[in-house]
């Protein structure tokens, strides 16, 4: 018997192979969106200005090793964002603002974070093999540090810290990588740029946990702003963000004559940015945190990139 494929048969079939090649794409977005990779604009432009330091002041390995670099800060933030996925899945079905994500939703297992976590750590690991014996031997210091962070609120309100310290490792790992060592005077710069990250990731973290202050107090998670309370945890916030900017003068006085005057600018035009973050919150208003946190941060890190680009490539 030959069928007969009718004008509604054929466009039904066609819809259904249609929707079958978009789940691949889908779930692509969907593990995008659970890693939170845009995010990555706050980290990498960060790793990124201490390798460019490390190659215009001490020494250029070629393009091979920084692909490396590119491919290793990934490797690394996907696995700490599935790992933290996973550790807290439980937490986030409960939480009113985390209940969408794609494991409380069921859009992604549990299992299948795990793996990615166990996948993107193994990556990271060998792609420091592949660099220098330092970044080798550093990798398991690198992985406790990111995959402990997501433990921290449930024993320690210094968990924003945790978090600052998993980002500030980055220019630290950015400088290995190029120099296979750590001394130094652009090492020292470098050092004081992770100090920097730390206290500005830890100052917006801050920020951006004032969101779930009912919820952590409810469920006894440990954060700064429910310990001592939003107003409180604001303030501790633009004083971290303070001390970010005075980090950032000692950058430009260790990393001088490589960053100058341009890189001055970019701390400038930084002090402008967080002070415009923080006239965004207010205790009794948190409706444009999402603003504060990511539209700002990202072009804080951004900026300062650039900024430092221009000195070392740019101005002679």
């Amino acid at each position: 018997m030959v069928a007969v494929m009718t004008p509604e048969t054929s466009h039904t079939g066609s819809a259904e192979k249609t929707g079958e090649s978009k789940k691949p794409l889908r779930r692509l977005f969907v593990f995008l969106d659970m890693i939170k990779f845009a995010h990555t604009i706050f980290a990498m432009p960060f790793a990124l200005t201490a390798y460019a330091l490390a190659v215009a002041a001490v020494t250029n390995p070629g393009w091979l090793r920084f692909f490396l670099v590119i491919a290793a800060l990934v490797a690394a933030r996907t696995m700490a964002m599935a790992f933290n996925r996973f550790v807290d899945a439980g937490l986030d079905a409960e939480n009113p603002r985390t209940a969408e994500r794609a494991i409380p939703a069921g859009k992604l297992s549990r299992t299948f974070a795990l793996v990615v976590t166990i996948v993107f750590a193994a990556a990271f690991v060998a792609l420091t093999y592949f660099m220098n014996n330092l970044a080798f031997a550093l990798s398991p210091v690198v992985l406790v540090v990111l995959l402990g962070y997501s433990f921290t609120k449930r024993f320690t309100s210094l968990t924003h810290f945790g978090l600052g310290l998993a980002l500030g490792l980055a220019p630290l790992g950015a400088h290995i990588a190029v120099t296979g060592a750590f001394s130094g005077k652009i090492a020292a710069a470098t050092a004081v740029l992770g100090f920097a990250v730390m206290l500005w990731t830890a100052g917006f973290d801050i920020i951006y946990s004032c969101q779930d202050y009912d919820f952590d107090v409810a469920k006894r998670l440990r954060s700064i702003p429910a310990k001592f309370g939003i107003r409180q945890a604001l303030l501790m916030s633009q004083a971290l963000h303070a001390a970010m900017i005075v980090a950032l003068l000692g950058v430009l006085f260790l990393a001088w004559p490589h960053l100058r005057y341009t890189f001055c600018f970019g701390i400038v035009g930084t002090a402008v940015m967080l002070i415009y973050e923080h006239s965004l919150v207010k205790p009794y208003d948190l409706s444009r945190v999402n603003t504060a946190f990511f539209t700002m941060n990202g072009c804080v890190s951004v900026f300062l990139f650039i900024t430092a680009l221009v000195d070392l490539f740019l101005v002679k």
